[in-house]
């Protein structure tokens, strides 16, 4: 017999309504802290972890407003002054940064962040199941925070060093969510999955929320210079994170040092059950011939081509069509992802009450939660493109769009572990690259289409595409997503096939037995 770390072991977890397994997770809980468990402060980490990862995502897209001088790359004959001025005129020229970078540069060094963050996404989501998730994404985030505080400096050595430093930055950030993904299948029991998956993912929300409105305050800031500011606060704060990530995070309960007996057993248990069976390679073809895989890709493409674009392009239409001055931009541009942050908590506890309490089917909810978080901000962003210079009805239709947008995270987004939990952190990373791909076209697109000619018309131009997009990857979710485990998660029983169960030593540790 030989002793193999935990840590190796995939996890199999099975969502299901029948009887042994309710009273299973709930004969385990008795002695299981309810909301102060090692899960739960995991989960609260991963949840930081997620907010900080978006913060320097997005941060770049309000430091930009300021960073540009928009007097000179929006020259007068370029512009249709559809809407009032107000109080565009006297003090965004006072604003004017240094830079001359016209819509398309500037969607360059926006979108150079996600080539970088493509690169690593199924490299590490392959390595995390490997090799364990956790020093791939503290070390990932700690690299796209030091490089965070390099912005400003490469920002004055010119445009190309702006996108290399952001591209690096993406990389780092590349393992956050194919990380953070496989450490929920070790740590989240299936009942507890969609409130407390969804509550990690709603981390980048949040992370958006505070980002775009301090982003704002702290480009008109006398600290640091204005603007760079930005870079030196969030990536102080990423860096901190990183660190107390490495030293108070651990792979799997089984590797904490300090986890009461009965959480780690009730982990244990309502994960892989008593006895599992070690897997063996990623079943590459029958994922790639899965239609439920592709389903959630669809979706998954739908949703972050959607999300980009208002994401990096929402404070640029704030000011170019609204004239919204920039500090009160950051705040009008975060309050949609507000209501987002907010909408996806709430469908989380929804959609765990509908699969456990309610007996519906995963593959029902999911669809239901899917449709909703994308026909909805669908319509929403149709409905925006015509509400001409009326700010306020601009910000509350897509407010209550991208809202809506987070039933998504309790959608497709946490679908990965109801196909296959075995290999939920490969399939997040196939799908997380795949998108991610594809929304590198929406800044691009936008910026095509509205360079030297923010109109009004234009920008109606920005939000169909993305609401057609929309509605042709909603459509496929509905047709062919499943929230049924699938027969290609379990490797085919074979007479040599190893057998493993968790034991407790006389020092309270669990190791993994393989015969």
């Amino acid at each position: 017999m030989t002793w193999k770390s935990e840590t190796s072991i995939a996890v199999d977890a099975k969502v299901a309504h029948s009887t042994s397994t309710e009273q299973l997770t709930e004969d385990a809980a008795k002695d299981v802290p309810k909301w102060t468990g090692v899960r739960h402060f995991t989960t609260l980490m991963l949840f930081l972890g997620m907010a900080n990862a978006y913060i320097m995502r997005t941060n770049m897209s309000v430091a930009i407003v300021a960073m540009v001088n928009q007097t000179a790359v929006l020259k007068p004959e370029t512009l249709t002054n559809e809407c009032p001025a107000n109080e565009y005129e006297p003090e965004e020229r006072a604003e004017d940064g240094a830079f001359i970078w016209d819509s398309e540069e500037q969607s360059i060094i926006l979108s150079s962040f996600f080539y970088g963050y493509v690169v690593t996404q199924i490299p590490f989501g392959i390595l995390a199941k490997r090799f364990g998730a956790k020093y791939f994404l503290g070390v990932g985030m700690l690299i796209n925070s030091v490089f965070g505080l390099l912005v400003p400096l490469a920002a004055n050595h010119g445009e190309g060093w702006m996108i290399v430093v952001r591209f690096v930055q993406g990389l780092g950030e590349g393992p956050i969510v194919p990380c953070t993904h496989a450490m929920l299948s070790n740590w989240i029991p299936p009942n507890e999955r969609s409130k407390l998956g969804a509550f990690v993912y709603a981390g980048a929300q949040l992370g958006t929320v505070i980002s775009l409105p301090l982003s704002g305050l702290l480009s008109r800031a006398s600290f640091g210079g204005g603007w760079p500011s930005i870079f030196y606060v969030f990536g102080a704060v990423g860096a901190l994170w990183s660190l107390a990530f490495l030293f108070t995070v651990y792979e799997d309960p089984n590797s904490h040092p300090t986890i009461r007996e009965s959480e780690r057993t009730y982990i244990n248990e309502a994960v892989w059950g008593k006895v599992v069976e070690e897997p063996g390679a990623v079943p590459w073809l029958s994922i790639f011939k899965s239609m439920p895989f592709w389903a959630i890709l669809a979706a998954h493409m739908g949703q972050n081509y959607g999300y980009e674009t208002l994401l990096t392009q929402l404070p640029s239409f704030m000011k170019q069509i609204l004239h919204v001055n920039i500090k009160d931009n950051g705040w009008q541009s975060a309050l949609p992802y507000l209501c987002m942050w907010i909408f996806s908590n709430m469908c989380s506890v929804c959609a765990d009450w509908l699969i456990w309490k309610r007996g519906m089917t995963a593959t029902f909810t999911r669809k239901l939660l899917n449709a909703i978080g994308l026909l909805g901000p669908a319509f929403c962003m149709i409905g925006a493109s015509y509400t001409g210079c009326s700010g306020a009805a601009t910000v509350a239709l897509l407010s209550v769009g991208v809202g809506l947008m987070g039933a998504t995270m309790s959608a497709y987004r946490i679908n990965h572990l109801d196909i296959s939990p075995r290999y939920a952190g490969v399939l997040m990373a196939i799908t997380n690259c795949v998108a991610n791909l594809f929304a590198l076209l929406a800044p691009l697109i936008a910026g095509k289409i509205t360079n030297h000619k923010p109109t009004q018309a234009a920008w109606r131009t920005v939000f169909f595409i993305s609401a057609g997009v929309y509605f042709v990857t909603a459509l496929i979710y509905q047709v062919f997503a499943s929230g049924e485990k699938q027969s290609w998660d379990t490797p085919p029983d074979k007479p040599a096939a190893r057998k493993r169960s968790v034991v407790n030593t006389d020092l309270g540790l669990s190791h993994v037995v393989s015969s």
